[in-house]
């Protein structure tokens, strides 16, 4: 029986990976002096890493080896994320960031429906809330039972340690929870903890691996604007991601 719905954020709930976080890292770059640049295709390779340190520490060692780093670049790169966090948080007050489409229509069915949601993500617990309550619903974060985020884990995704985080504090198995991802490292992470697993893909991960998927799609649709099927089991599928639909998946 399916009793929760748990969520990746970046990406899933809404695109903020390209023009979010992308643009508030830059921003923080430049509070610092730095000239570092994250470009649109470079950003798409640099979320092979997932976790926004870890991705700083990765473009340093990979694109940047005439950087030379200062004996306290671990405390640095920690500012330098409160810092993009501080300008992402002000984007999206500003609106500027709106959630994936058929998303808040799903989240309603499921809160009416009396089941649990939760999210596991590698973001940060700010960045997590500013964007419910900013893009969902003045009392967003409120509709989560569990939010599973950042630091919580020392292992982050493709490791499956969030989503095991997040079904402890839900007390509830893995075979009565359902997964929504957007990136194989996602799905590497929710089926690595027995979580089925619903894909929405996005520009930067339109070529990712997404086997072990209960379903590959365009979005979750709205009437008017339906998703797309993408998987080879049910390629050319049309239609809107509902509780009715997701239960015909799940049997």
């Amino acid at each position: 029986m399916l009793k929760a719905l748990i969520f990746d954020v970046d990406g899933t709930l809404a695109d903020t990976e390209r023009d979010g976080h992308r643009p508030a890292f830059n921003a923080a770059f430049r509070e610092y002096g730095l000239d570092w640049d994250w470009d649109v295709p470079l950003y798409g390779q640099l979320l092979a890493v997932t976790g926004g340190k870890e991705r700083m520490k990765h473009y340093v060692e990979r694109f940047r080896p005439d950087y030379a780093r200062p004996a306290d670049f671990d405390d640095l790169v920690a500012e330098l994320h409160q810092a993009k966090t501080r300008h992402y948080t002000r984007m999206l007050a500003e609106g500027g960031i709106p959630l994936r489409s058929g998303v808040k229509r799903l989240l309603e069915e499921a809160r009416a429906a009396g089941l649990t949601l939760a999210v596991a993500t590698t973001t940060t617990p700010d960045n997590v809330t500013a964007l419910l309550r900013h893009s969902l619903a003045a009392d967003g974060p409120d509709w989560f039972a569990v939010i599973a985020a950042g630091d919580i884990v020392p292992a982050k995704k493709p490791a499956p340690d969030i989503y095991v985080w997040a079904l402890e504090r839900l007390g509830l198995d893995a075979a009565e929870c359902l997964a929504f991802e957007d990136s194989e490292n996602g799905i590497l992470a929710s089926r690595g903890a027995g979580l089925r697993t619903i894909v929405t893909v996005n520009d930067y991960t339109l070529d990712h691996d997404f086997t072990g998927a209960l379903a590959v799609l365009s979005d979750l649709g709205e009437p008017g604007t339906p998703y797309r099927r993408l998987d080879a089991a049910g390629e050319g599928e049309t239609g809107l991601v509902d509780l009715a639909r997701i239960r015909t998946w799940l049997d």
